[in-house]
């Protein structure tokens, strides 16, 4: 067992920083602008869901010298449905989304040099120019580097409106005010719950651990990642108590809420500080842009090599290798789904997104969560997985408590479609 040490930390920052998009910090800011510091034990219990499921999505890649789409496949044909269906639809209108997300703070610093669409064109681009040449180790610094920023701005918004901390440790009470509900679940398995936690053990591979040697690291890796995601939100929550519950602004839903935010910055602190914030709302929406870009795309290089059943990734570790030697990276499914990501979403960008294909996206979408979750359950239970890395009571606890949690969110999400 190789020794953890702080110098190999990585995937698991590039994890959490994509899972954490513009959308995660306006429900953040929301539920502290209603609720206060009440529900800060949620963002805390999110977190530890959080580390639970990247670490089994990793446990499996490094135990088992399988990825985790080759552990799908071997649970039914079902699940290779799911999942074509899934990144088809997900990823069309998701590149739309990250795009827009990514270009309404440059329009907002720079708003006399183009309209928002082009904006939200060159970021597609950009993405897709970045993640094409670059191989991982290039990858994982330039994401380390925007979550500095993301976390050096959060943490000094937080600071600089002062807040209460006693009010704030007491919000560590598990506490449902009247109206919070849907409020709680979303910040336990809303903020950096994406289809990137399965991508976790795909830059595990990539980053060159491959077998059990590597356990060690890898947790620790994981756990340093969400507890840095951990302060982030809990830092957003703070300046949604303090900045915008205590003044009763509302923002608007949806990434502008964060152009609302900035407006408030600007009124209160100054513009300095409301372009600081705007840089950090860019460096969170381009993180997970660039990150789904990478991730998703060795997600969907593998499901399709497990489909042709080549020799290289039909051995027992030979899947990983190919990962982690950088071939998938070449793969022309690996490129073929980055141009997906990128052009034909660019349709969405200058038309009202069709209803149908919004109520497509929206169920699919729901359901990944839970079927992660109760998949991972399965997995690492089952003789698939060697019995001294199988889950014990605290993981199966956790995973199946995310399972259920994700379920009821599935369910809320699916019953507030525009049917």
């Amino acid at each position: 067992m190789r020794k953890a040490s702080w110098r190999s930390i990585g995937p698991g920052i590039v994890v959490a920083a994509t899972g954490v998009g513009a959308g995660d910090l306006v429900a953040t800011l929301i539920a502290g602008s209603k609720f206060g510091y009440t529900l800060l034990w949620a963002a805390v219990i999110g977190c530890l869901v959080k580390i639970s499921l990247a670490e089994a999505a990793g446990r499996w890649h490094l135990a088992t010298g399988r990825t985790l789409f080759d552990g799908w496949r071997s649970l039914g044909a079902w699940t290779t449905g799911y999942f074509a269906v899934y990144v088809a639809v997900w990823g069309f209108v998701y590149g739309a989304a990250a795009m827009s997300s990514s270009a309404l703070p440059l329009q907002a610093l720079f708003p006399e040099v183009m309209d928002l669409k082009w904006w939200a064109v060159l970021c597609g681009v950009g993405g897709l120019v970045f993640v094409w040449f670059n191989r991982y180790a290039v990858f994982e610094k330039v994401m380390t580097v925007l979550v500095g920023v993301m976390f050096v701005v959060t943490v000094y918004l937080a600071i600089r409106v002062t807040p209460h901390l006693g009010e704030a440790f007491a919000g560590l009470a598990p506490v449902l005010p009247d109206g919070s509900l849907i409020y709680t679940l979303g910040l336990i398995g809303g903020v950096g719950g994406t289809i990137t936690l399965a991508a976790y053990g795909y830059w595990v591979n990539a980053k060159g651990w491959t077998d059990t040697s590597w356990m060690r690291v890898m947790r620790l890796d994981n756990r340093v990642a969400y507890v840095t995601t951990g302060i982030f939100v809990i830092a957003m929550l703070f300046v949604g108590a303090e900045l915008l519950h205590s003044s009763g602004v509302a923002l608007a839903t949806g990434d502008k809420g964060l152009l609302d935010l900035g407006d408030v910055l600007a009124d209160r602190y100054g513009t300095a500080t409301a372009k600081l914030f705007l840089i950090g709302f860019f460096a969170t929406s381009i993180t997970s842009l660039i990150g789904v870009w990478h991730g998703v795309s060795l997600m969907f290089a593998d499901f399709t090599a497990q489909l042709k059943a080549r020799k290289a990734a039909a051995g027992p570790d030979g899947a990983t290798k190919e990962v982690a030697s950088g071939a998938r990276e070449k793969s022309v499914a690996f490129r073929g789904y980055l141009l997906w990501l990128t052009f034909p979403p660019m349709a969405l960008l200058f038309l009202d997104q069709p209803f149908g294909l919004v109520i497509v996206y929206g169920v699919i979408g729901a359901f990944f969560m839970p079927f992660l979750a109760l998949t991972l359950v399965w997995l690492l239970n089952s003789s698939r997985t060697p019995a001294e890395w199988r889950n014990g009571w605290l993981s199966n606890g956790m995973l199946t408590a995310a399972g259920l949690l994700f379920v009821v969110l599935c369910v809320q999400q699916v019953r507030d479609l525009p049917w």
